[in-house]
């Protein structure tokens, strides 16, 4: 019997600690779910092979965006993967590194999301659901990539420019990165052509850290 309890004891103990090890993000995403609000930014590092370029094109460890609506009483995150589409939050966070994220949002004051804002940008973000994932990284909308996705759809229901635009030419600088699109481009990648990172949009002035995990 007393076998029985330690055995049980160690189990419990275990599993105490592999809850205690776990990032916010991803052990209670009921309790970011209760705090977002509609038209707020979510970062985090995505683990694809994607995320790996972009990580090396921006110095940053933010390498995906996406934007948060209510929808039916939960949040779920609008992202262009390619798909653009809608991730329940708590799927989307367990996507991350370690379940890390950071949620910004508009401060208060001029700039504060107002419902008939949140509204636009809605409305704005779902014209693009359903379009392909733009791997050239090209300034159209017949194709997109995540930040230029949360761009757009602020810029059209706002009018504001979170972040200032880049050059692709100014992603070249690493090796690795400029063979890829190469690759992806041919031999002559635009290097003019604008582009936005998600370091670009975290970095805004307007934003206001809401939630970090």
């Amino acid at each position: 019997m007393n076998s029985h309890r330690r055995q049980r004891s160690l189990v419990w103990g275990a599993l105490l600690v592999v809850l205690a090890c776990m990032p916010a993000c991803a052990r209670h995403p009921d309790d970011l779910a209760a705090r977002v609000r509609d038209g707020d930014i979510i970062f985090h590092s995505s683990r694809s092979e994607q995320s790996a370029l972009i990580r090396r094109a921006t110095h940053s460890e933010y390498t995906h965006v996406g934007l948060i609506f209510i929808r039916n009483g939960r949040p779920e995150v609008l992202e262009a993967v390619g798909p653009v589409k809608y991730t329940p939050l708590a799927e989307w966070i367990a996507r991350g590194e370690k379940g890390r994220c950071v949620v910004k949002r508009l401060c208060a004051g001029e700039h504060a999301l107002t419902p008939e804002a949140a509204g636009r940008l809605r409305r704005a973000a779902e014209s693009y659901l359903r379009l392909p994932y733009d791997r050239l990284f090209l300034w159209s909308d017949d194709r997109i990539y995540c930040s230029e996705l949360v761009w757009k759809a602020y810029r059209e229901a706002t009018g504001l420019e979170l972040g200032r635009l880049s050059r692709l030419g100014n992603w070249v600088a690493d090796a690795a990165v400029r063979k890829e699109l190469v690759r992806r481009h041919g031999p002559h990648p635009p290097l003019d052509a604008p582009v936005i990172a998600p370091v670009d949009i975290f970095e805004a002035e307007e934003l206001c850290e809401a939630e970090r995990r």
